[in-house]
């Protein structure tokens, strides 16, 4: 044991609600704890990310970690802070789904360790599939009452009003679901704690009540829970106006999730970068202080985006985020601009000007094509003329040498866009159709 690791999650702020015993129970030796997300996507979000850096803290501090996907519970859906109930998936689905969550969680845990603590995978379909209602209802239900399951404050949520259709049957038994997989873990793999995100607690003290029941009181079965992040504003964490933050790169390109992190507060950065890397307390401390030393330097907000980038994606990804940043904020080259794939080329320069053009006007001078109604990226032929003269014009990264310079179809970058430049700062994104 090389670190406590309750202290670890305290110091990192990630510690919501312990039961007690817990760190007790942690500090005997090397526990198993599993910690369960449902494929309800093909791909985990920044709002997972809390739970998995949970779990990839309690391997590096010696535990053996467990991450469940519920290939089982995911065909449910859990009423957990939920105001109506999921749309229900298919297996194919949620086979797809489990498979792609598998390969990014591989990049947070050592799937290979040498010796008792490497991670493990397991889906709850596997125990569930050839579970009949009857088997889980004496096996089960008799050990629960409905007036405990009722008590929980997400079956509460949902019957007092804040959802529109109530709470199905399906959703209430989703609490003994969960609690049967702890119980199922306890009894095939030792595995003595549950954690998760604190709107959990309730499915999770579910669970430890059915193993005590189940198997006497003697059983010792724990639950740990982390705060749900938000914004220092109080909104919801990892949210933008697109929509979620992904770890899939072709949901969320690299230097879309690289400049996420970027632009976080001064607040919010100093709390994130304790959550989401494995940076330790000294080396974030230094780093605080050189912060608040300059703030204008974003030193928090560099090392948090190239830490987070860097284990979610490569150093590689990290890199070309970099080069793309370098594109709109700094100097860079035509060779820079081409290497970009389309999708990071839009992200790049989603905020600028944005023109569309069809291709049969090709053909014709830049003074003309970039002076049109409709392609208004200067005020005049005469303002163009001028700034071309005085070096203030690129195209695609090179300076454009002349008025009458003819734009061609071998202009285009990835075979339909032209990226034009007037002064330092405005970019202008013409999309040829």
């Amino acid at each position: 044991m090389t670190k406590n690791f309750v202290e670890e999650l305290k110091w990192r702020g990630m510690l919501a609600q312990i039961m007690p015993g817990t760190e007790e129970f942690l500090n005997k030796g090397m526990a198993t704890a599993y910690l369960g997300t449902d494929p309800t996507a093909d791909s985990l979000h920044i709002g997972h990310l809390c739970g998995i850096m949970m779990l990839r803290h309690l391997q590096r501090c010696g535990h053996k970690p467990i991450i469940l996907v519920g290939g089982a519970t995911g065909m449910i859906g859990d009423p957990s802070g939920k105001s109506q109930e999921r749309n229900l998936l298919d297996a194919e689905t949620l086979y797809h789904n489990q498979e792609c969550i598998k390969r990014q969680v591989a990049k947070f845990l050592d799937f290979d360790a040498e010796g008792p603590n490497k991670a493990e995978l397991v889906n709850n379909y596997d125990w569930m599939k050839d579970f009949t209602f009857l088997d889980f209802a004496r096996t089960v239900g008799k050990h629960i009452t409905v007036n405990y399951m009722m008590a929980k404050e997400s079956v509460q949520q949902r019957l007092n009003g804040t959802a529109r259709d109530g709470l199905s049957f399906t959703e209430f038994t989703y609490q003994l679901l969960q609690g049967y997989d702890f119980l199922y873990l306890y009894q095939t793999k030792g595995c003595q704690l549950q954690l998760g995100g604190n709107d959990q607690w309730g499915n999770m003290t579910t669970g430890t009540e059915l193993i005590r029941r189940t198997l006497g009181q003697e059983a010792e079965a724990y639950a740990l829970t982390c705060p749900l992040i938000t914004k220092a504003d109080g909104k919801k964490f990892g949210k933008t106006e697109s929509g979620n933050v992904w770890l899939d790169r072709n949901r969320t390109t690299p230097y879309a999730f690289y400049q996420f992190w970027l632009n976080v507060s001064d607040a919010d950065a100093e709390r994130y970068i304790k959550i989401f890397t494995s940076l330790d307390k000294e080396t974030i401390d230094a780093l605080i202080e050189e912060h608040q030393q300059d703030p204008g330097r974003r030193t928090l907000q560099r090392r948090l985006a190239e830490e987070v980038t860097v284990m979610v994606h490569s150093r590689e990804d990290y890199d070309m985020a970099i080069e793309a940043s370098n594109i709109l904020f700094g100097k860079s080259t035509k060779e820079s601009l081409l290497r970009l794939d389309e999708q990071t080329l839009l992200d790049v320069f989603d905020g600028v000007p944005h023109f569309t053009l069809a291709k049969d006007q090709l053909g014709q001078p830049a003074g003309e094509l970039f002076t049109r109604d409709d392609v208004k990226v200067f005020a005049s032929k005469g303002e163009m003329r001028k700034l071309i003269q005085g070096g203030g014009v690129s195209l695609n990264k090179e300076k454009l040498e002349a008025f009458d310079r003819v734009i061609t179809a071998d202009d285009l970058i990835d075979g339909k866009y032209l990226l034009v430049q007037r002064g330092k700062k405005n970019y202008f994104l013409i999309t040829v159709k």
